[in-house]
């Protein structure tokens, strides 16, 4: 099966992305974490853009030996020179020229002619010809270049001594079919013994995959690509979805790559980390939700069978397990499945009132956390009988108001209802439970503290009230700290009333 190249240009084009700028020491890293990703060539960035950028390619090249390290450079000698100094460390460099050559770029950008730049593309390789092997051309827009001069330039450039040919489609606007033929139109005219034909595509229409891999398809060698999909503008061709797509379908492309998969988690995240540029949650490959199940009949599927709703096991991109995320839509075999990893198992019964407030909470949150979790079986396995049970709850508060709460409470089948005042919502709250039971306490002690994260995070109460000479510890929690503060108030009423 023959090997695709997998050009990791992270480091050059997706620094690109408006505010990811690197450090040299940045740079490294991620030059490190791709190298054990195992890809076959990491373009290190563009040196003429700053003596911080040689250097940096410079300490990559010392440092990281496994992969072809390539620098930038346009068709001019010192940009080439400044590749050749920053690469003059590297066990296998690459100098990647590039040259536009659509009419637009001629016209508006180079105002230059096609015999100029013909001119220009095979001089400059052949200078850099002289001083390294391992030389890739790429004629810049490509896909809006006219198809006669693309043949004749990319002729042109192998005749110099190009080693690789790169056919970018720089401002993402071609479309899969017509990118494959464009591919095989080529091979046909142009002969590539001993030469790589590489792609390079952008998103800017969301094709930067699906052009990759059409021209893949077609018979090229090598894709540029980004981890994440990060760079200019939309970004370019994501290097896990690509990478996965060949692996998951050998009967398509019948090609590998080189990468170690189980490291794409990983690389993602750093990325991230370094650049600040956040991965979508629903991220084909490495986003948070990819391996994320919350429907209940999907939860039920990957419980019974992993596959039926995963066509990728998440240990493959070195992420640890599938999560079965706890939600309103989750059923009641997953919320059991999950118990039973958290070391609790409920009598039927238990699991039915336990299901029941579960669901209750979950119309509140986007997400029910374990910690949630512990409260609600705090709540349903509590031996002290229920002798008040709260129904209703209305506060009126407000720095010129005075706070008063309306509650009702159950006793048996009766509804009890009563309003006080206090100084505050939970003390107006307290006092009205107090005229609805006739159970007097004094609050000893009061606290609050949110058990899961996020604005929608469960509130827990912890109180500590005298009744008579007993002390009776209660606690609580809701979404909502009103209510938590008056379920433990409660609480300790019908412990004390026990």
């Amino acid at each position: 099966m023959d090997k695709i190249l997998i050009f990791d240009t992270t480091l050059r084009d997706g620094e690109q992305s408006p505010g990811a700028s690197l450090t040299p020491e940045q740079k490294l890293t991620i030059a490190q974490q791709l190298a054990r990703l195992n890809v076959d060539i990491i373009e290190a960035g563009y040196p003429t853009s700053s003596s911080g950028e040689i250097e940096a390619i410079r300490e990559i090249s010392r440092k990281v030996k496994k992969p072809i390290i390539a620098g930038l450079a346009r068709t001019v000698r010192k940009d080439i020179d400044c590749c050749l100094k920053a690469l003059d460390k590297a066990s296998k460099p690459r100098v990647h020229i590039f040259c536009a050559t659509s009419k637009i770029h001629l016209k508006y950008k180079l105002k230059k002619a096609k015999e100029e730049i013909l001119r220009l593309t095979a001089e400059n390789i052949r200078y850099a010809k002289k001083f390294i092997d391992d030389i890739e051309f790429s004629p810049e827009d490509a896909t809006r270049t006219d198809f006669n001069f693309l043949t004749e330039i990319v002729k042109a450039a192998i005749e110099a001594g190009a080693t690789t040919i790169n056919i970018p489609d720089t401002v993402g606007c071609i479309f899969p079919s017509q990118f494959s033929k464009l591919i095989r139109d080529l091979k046909k005219k142009i002969s590539f013994v001993n030469v790589n034909l590489s792609v390079h595509c952008h998103n800017d229409l969301g094709l930067a995959v699906a052009n990759s891999l059409a021209a893949v398809e077609s018979g090229a060698d090598q894709i540029e690509c980004t981890v994440n999909g990060i760079g200019e503008r939309a970004g370019n061709a994501s290097l896990e979805e690509l990478v996965m797509n060949i692996k998951l379908h050998p009967e398509i492309f019948n090609r590998r790559t080189n990468i170690k998969t189980e490291e794409l988690y990983k690389v993602s995240r750093l990325v991230s980390h370094l650049t600040g540029i956040p991965v979508q949650p629903n991220k084909a490959i490495v986003g948070s939700n990819a391996f994320a199940h919350e429907a209940g009949i999907h939860q039920d599927g990957i419980l019974k069978k992993r596959i039926t709703y995963e066509i990728i096991n998440p240990k493959d991109v070195g992420v640890k397990e599938s999560r079965l995320v706890l939600g309103k839509h989750s059923g009641s075999h997953a919320l059991e499945e999950h118990l039973r990893k958290m070391g609790y198992h409920l009598k039927k019964e238990e699991f039915a009132k336990f299901f029941t407030r579960f669901k209750q909470i979950a119309d509140k949150k986007k997400e029910v956390f374990d910690e949630d979790l512990e409260i609600i079986l705090d709540e349903v396995k509590k031996r002290i009988p229920q002798i008040w049970q709260l129904e209703y709850i209305h506060i009126s508060s407000g720095n010129k108001t005075v706070p008063t709460a309306t509650i009702k409470l159950k006793k048996n089948k009766e509804i009890l209802e009563d309003s006080a005042c206090g100084d505050g919502p939970v003390d107006a709250c307290y006092k009205t439970i107090e005229r609805i039971t006739g159970v007097k306490g004094k609050l000893l002690s009061y606290s609050l503290q949110a058990i899961t994260s996020g604005k929608d995070a469960l509130g827990e109460v912890n109180i500590k009230v005298k009744f008579a000479k007993k002390i009776i510890i209660a606690r609580a929690a809701s979404t909502d700290i009103i209510e938590a503060s008056a379920k433990a108030y409660l609480e300790a009423v019908n412990k004390a009333a026990a």
